[in-house]
């Protein structure tokens, strides 16, 4: 069976293996038929002569020596296969060549193998003339073709039995390892069982494996330590400074430049706080904190998070219109589901456009937040990588769709985007 990876075809094993087989062994019948028919063929002559000369000594030292010349005429009717024929003066010694002569039964021409030799009866010259019906080249040629083809059916037939039993028994190991993984997945904290193999290159195959899976979940999970670490140690002096620089705002005794020069420090800070926040959620998601499901109706959430970005869509004069079925349901953790819905709608407000648009779509089998904004689709293959933005000017951290993909993954969903209409589309499939 094919498997499309990466939009190319690719073929299993065994497939492959068969190929070069079939390749082989065609060639083998293209190189070889022609070989053997000109080897049988000179073997068949061969061995004609020879018994065409035997036949030839017999008569010169059994018959020759009793013959008489008023016999000739009665050997030549007793025997189609061996005449005695007036001296020709081009045989000067014994011959061998092919001729056809008219067959009575078959009623057509028959290929021959002539020996003729000077001979002398009462010492007159003669021709002595023997020879043997052969087999015709075009059926000589057929039958080798049709054994080739008999034989090249069995091997190919032999070959496909004892490559799929050796794929079943001797790559068991193999496939099984693939198939252990192919479930991996290092940010699930799942465990590698890999199964003892008695041969060796499996055997170094596994071990090799299994330390590599070793080395990457204990980088991966010190990474993902020290970003959660990280995260919760800069919460604290992060609010302190915050709380700093507002507390400096209140003070009347600021210039202009100075308050905007303090009130950047402070937008830089929330940004930093909204980072820091995303990269604790991430990091717990990671570790499977948020594993408590319920039942979720989404639309409650949906409606509870609109009159807040409602009023952060006002300052761009952007209009949310909602088209939400009150009778889906969903498993999921409340806090990651309130956390999908609230950077949908960041998402769209964010990178919408002055008096621009959000629609809001809910049904049994997808939510799908549609916005207006730049008129080009948006490129996907790192659009839900962290730090990647679609748009560098944007203010955003570069993690809101990340952590929706993430939470996405968790909830085994699917999300889709497409641009159709002026409108950016993300589908969450359910």
């Amino acid at each position: 069976m094919e498997q499309v990876i990466n939009g190319k075809m690719n073929k299993k094993l065994l497939q492959k293996t068969l190929k070069y087989y079939m390749v082989f062994s065609l060639g083998v019948m293209l190189f070889g038929v022609p070989l053997f028919f000109f080897i049988t063929q000179w073997l068949y002559l061969h061995e004609t002569d020879e018994a065409l000369v035997v036949k030839k000594e017999e008569f010169v030292n059994f018959y020759l020596p009793q013959l008489k010349e008023n016999e000739i005429a009665i050997f030549n009717k007793l025997s189609s296969d061996l005449q005695i024929e007036n001296f020709q003066h081009t045989i000067s010694k014994d011959t061998l060549f092919n001729q056809s002569f008219y067959h009575n039964l078959v009623k057509e021409n028959e290929p021959y193998r002539v020996l003729k030799a000077p001979i002398s009866i009462n010492k007159k010259p003669y021709t002595f003339s023997a020879r043997i019906n052969l087999v015709d080249n075009s059926e000589l040629a057929i039958s080798i073709m049709g054994v080739f083809t008999i034989i090249l059916i069995i091997l190919l037939i032999g070959l496909f039995i004892i490559t799929k039993r050796l794929s079943l028994t001797l790559w068991k190991p193999f496939y099984e390892t693939l198939q252990q993984i192919e479930k991996f997945e290092i940010d699930k904290n799942s465990i590698l069982k890999l199964n003892i193999s008695d041969i060796e290159e499996f055997s170094r195959l596994n071990h090799s494996i299994n330390n590599l899976i070793e080395r990457n979940t204990s980088i991966y999970k010190s990474q993902r330590e020290f970003i959660e670490n990280a995260a919760h140690e800069l919460q604290t002096p992060i609010a302190i400074f915050k709380g700093k620089l507002e507390n400096i705002l209140q003070r009347k005794d600021l210039n202009s430049e100075q308050f905007k020069l303090i009130d950047d420090l402070n937008n830089t800070t929330s940004r930093l706080v909204k980072l820091n926040k995303n990269l604790l959620v991430l990091s717990k998601i990671d570790s499977n904190s948020y594993h408590e499901i319920e039942k979720i109706k989404l639309s409650e959430i949906i409606n509870n998070q609109l009159s807040f970005f409602s009023e952060q869509a006002l300052s761009k004069k952007i209009s949310i219109s909602t088209e939400l079925s009150d009778e889906v349901v969903v498993n999921s953790n409340h806090f990651l589901a309130e956390m999908l819905i609230s950077n949908l709608f960041l998402n769209t407000i964010n990178h919408n456009e002055l008096n621009g648009q959000i629609i809001v779509k809910l049904n049994n089998n997808s939510l799908s937040f549609s916005n207006t904004g730049i008129l080009l689709q948006l490129q996907t293959e790192k659009m839900f990588e962290r730090f990647s933005k679609s748009n560098p000017s944007s203010q955003g951290n570069g993690l809101g769709l990340s952590i929706i993909k993430k939470i996405v993954d968790t909830n085994h969903w699917r999300i889709n985007y497409h641009f159709a209409n002026r409108m950016h589309t993300f589908e969450i499939v359910f």
